[in-house]
C-alpha cells in the first residue's frame, strides 16, 4: 500500500527584494518542523513580485538555489516555491516565473509559469512556460502551478495524472475572494489534494497581502488554514481517502478530452 504523505506551507511576509534575509526568515519558520515530505513556499519567496526582473534576479547556479538543495537534503524533504530566474535564451538572456523542485537526494527540477499576469504587465518582462509538469515524489504525483495559472481550469485539469495540485501565489487581499474561490473549485473538480500557498504583508507600492494559504482534500475541505498571519501549517495527506472518493464518485471517468495548443 503507497504511505500517507505529510506536507507543509509556508506563509511569510517577504521583505522586499532581499533574498537572503528571506532565506532567513524562512529557515527559522523550517525550524519549528517536524517530519515532512514536502514545503511549499509562496510564489517570488525570495524577492516579492515586480514588474521589472532586471531589478533582482536569481541564476540555477546562485545561492537561492544552492540554499533550496542543502534545505531539501537535510530536511529529507521536497523544497519548492517559485523565483525571478534569469536563462541564456537565443543568445541573450531571458527571465522567467520558474517554480524550482529540490529533492533532497539533490536533484532539481523546474516549472516555468505558463500563465504571465496582463493585468500587472509581468508579460512585458517575463517569458511564458510551455511544458506542464507533473513530479512524482514518495509514490505521489504532484502537479506545480504559479498564481495566475488557477484562473485557467483547462491548463490545471487533472488528465488522471496527478494526486496533488500546488498553487503558490503574491495574491493581493483586493482579489482575496477570488483566490480562496478558485484553489477550492481547482481541488473539487479535479478530485486532488491542493496546497494553496501565498503571502502576508505589504510591498512597497502598498498592496497588502493577506495569506489565505491552506491544505485542502478532494472536496474543498480545508485539512489546514492559515488565516492572514506568518505560519506554517502541517497536514498528512491519506492515500486511502484519496483513492476510495475518487472510486465512489467517478466523475473523472466523464470529462472531457481536449488538446492545448503550444504545450510540450
Amino acid at each position: 500500500m503507497m504511505s500517507d504523505l505529510t506536507v507543509s506551507v509556508v506563509q511569510f511576509d517577504l521583505a522586499w527584494q532581499n533574498p537572503k534575509a528571506n532565506r532567513a526568515r524562512i529557515r527559522r519558520h523550517l525550524d519549528s518542523l517536524e517530519d515532512t515530505d514536502l514545503i511549499v513556499l509562496p510564489e517570488f519567496f525570495s524577492t516579492g513580485f515586480y514588474e521589472n526582473p532586471r531589478e533582482k534576479y536569481e541564476t540555477m547556479d546562485g545561492d537561492t538555489v544552492a540554499w533550496m538543495s542543502s534545505t531539501a537534503r537535510e530536511m529529507d524533504a521536497v523544497v519548492t516555491g517559485s523565483v525571478v530566474m534569469q536563462v541564456q535564451q537565443d543568445g541573450g538572456p531571458a527571465y522567467l516565473n520558474r517554480m524550482l523542485w529540490a529533492r533532497p537526494d539533490g536533484t532539481l527540477d523546474w516549472y516555468d509559469k505558463r500563465h504571465l499576469f496582463r493585468f500587472g504587465g509581468e508579460h512585458h518582462h517575463y517569458t511564458a512556460g510551455g511544458a506542464r509538469k507533473v513530479f512524482e515524489h514518495r509514490g505521489w504525483l504532484v502537479a506545480p502551478f504559479v498564481c495566475y495559472d488557477v484562473r485557467f481550469p483547462v491548463w490545471c485539469r487533472n488528465r488522471g495524472d496527478y494526486d496533488v495540485a500546488l498553487y503558490v501565489a503574491n495574491w493581493p487581499h483586493a482579489r482575496q475572494y477570488a483566490w480562496d474561490t478558485l484553489v477550492r473549485a481547482r481541488a473539487i473538480e479535479n478530485q486532488s489534494y491542493v496546497l494553496a500557498v501565498n503571502r502576508v504583508g505589504r510591498n512597497p507600492a502598498g498592496e497588502i497581502y493577506r495569506g489565505g494559504s491552506a491544505i485542502l482534500d478532494s472536496t474543498g475541505m480545508p485539512l489546514a488554514l492559515c488565516g492572514e498571519s506568518e505560519t506554517v501549517q502541517t497536514a498528512t495527506l491519506s492515500r486511502t481517502r484519496l483513492d476510495e472518493f475518487r472510486s465512489a464518485f467517478p466523475a473523472a471517468m466523464d470529462r472531457d478530452d481536449f488538446t492545448i495548443g503550444d504545450c510540450q
